[in-house]
């Protein structure tokens, strides 16, 4: 995507709308992606029982078309993406129906389901990503950004200027919680 600014120091990584082919590798790079760089935020506990319901291929920001991948030699590497409907967080697994659109005019517009691969993290590819969805969600209309972030991610959301709204943990099974950060940011 040429529409991309540079960030200082980085050059931006090429990337492309994700499609319904790319989901079963999604699926094996998202737990990977998650053992390695959630590990040192989270027990190994917390990561089993979030893969799935928390971190997740969500196919609905696919057939949106809202979804970055990030490749190398045609392998993905990395993803993300924004979202205009109501879900903060989650992969798709346990969804029903398609969630609610967003009002850009009312509403922020969600960024989620950031993952890279663990060879490849710390090279940028989240700060591409990062950028593009920016420049999407403007293009779109919206005007602020909510962000569900884990600990891992929460220094990337900061150096995008987004601001720590609140702490607070995700109920998962077996009584297991897992401590997430909620920013914002006025685009």
């Amino acid at each position: 995507m040429s529409s991309i600014s540079p960030i200082p120091g980085t050059e931006p990584w090429p990337l492309r709308l994700a499609h319904e082919a790319d989901v079963s590798a999604l699926e094996a790079l998202i737990p990977l992606s998650v053992r390695a760089l959630q590990s040192p935020y989270y027990s190994q506990a917390q990561i089993e029982a979030a893969l799935g319901p928390i971190f997740g291929v969500d196919r609905q920001l696919i057939r949106d078309g809202t979804y970055f991948i990030a490749e190398q030699d045609g392998v993905i590497i990395g993803c993300g993406g924004w979202s205009k409907r109501r879900a903060l967080y989650g992969g798709d697994s346990s969804r029903e129906h398609e969630d609610e659109l967003l009002d850009p005019q009312r509403d922020a517009a969600r960024v989620r389901a950031f993952f890279v691969h663990p060879d490849w993290a710390r090279r940028g590819i989240g700060r591409s990503i990062m950028a593009a969805c920016e420049q999407a969600i403007r293009d779109s209309g919206f005007r602020t950004v909510d962000i569900v972030a884990t600990l891992a991610g929460e220094p990337l959301y900061a150096f995008f200027g987004y601001a720590v709204v609140e702490r607070y943990d995700i109920a998962m099974a077996s009584d297991m919680r897992l401590p997430v950060v909620k920013m914002n940011k006025r685009i």
